[in-house]
């Protein structure tokens, strides 16, 4: 069953803005988490929505799928966050959209189709730091498993909130010295964007 967040708590989190904005979407969990006072959100953050027709709602432009992330009631600032994208220059859509919520602590974690799969990154932009790592036929919690030593057997039990709140636990812990780029050397780095439609039934 779908979270839904009925709850008051989201109007004093970072993840307040983003939900009056309709960016949090097709969740798996959008709620509290088993840890006290803190939100947890999983599903796809809207980056760029597209022109309004008349009163028809059409669907956002550019998404970022598979996000995650965490808010704790009274902060401003998003602790965690982590999500999928199929170009690396999205970087720049995501940092926009979250905006005020990211902070220098934070953790955040993009994992970009078209970045070399042999390298990570860490790219500063604005205050945030953004570790950028390759992903391929791969899933971004299958991978955050891996990066963060998880055992997928461990979480196996545990809800959507447990898994997301032991995600973002192993995530606020972690440091690793992959190559600093600016954003501007990425772009420059970058592959070619996949179509993601290729390849599938017609």
């Amino acid at each position: 069953m779908t979270a839904t967040l009925a709850l008051p708590e989201i109007d004093d989190t970072a993840l307040q803005r983003l939900e009056s904005e309709g960016r949090l979407l097709n969740p798996l969990h959008k709620a509290l988490t088993s840890k006290p006072g803190r939100v947890g959100f999983r599903g796809e953050l809207a980056l760029r929505f597209a022109p309004k027709l008349a009163d028809e709602a059409r669907p956002p432009e550019l998404m970022c799928p598979q996000a995650m992330a965490i808010a704790n009631v009274g902060e401003k600032d998003i602790p965690f966050f982590a999500g999928y994208l199929l170009s690396f220059e999205h970087l720049k859509d995501v940092a926009e959209v979250l905006g005020d919520g990211l902070s220098a602590t934070g953790k955040y974690f993009l994992f970009c189709n078209n970045i070399d799969l042999s390298k990570k990154y860490k790219v500063p932009y604005g205050d945030a730091t953004f570790y950028v790592l390759p992903i391929d036929e791969s899933t971004v919690y299958n991978e955050l498993l891996e990066l963060l030593y998880l055992e997928k057997n461990d979480l196996k039990k545990k809800d959507t909130a447990g898994k997301l709140d032991a995600v973002a636990n192993a995530a606020l812990k972690f440091s690793a010295n992959f190559e600093s780029i600016s954003y501007e050397q990425g772009l420059a780095l970058m592959g070619p964007v996949r179509n993601p439609n290729e390849n599938r039934p017609v």
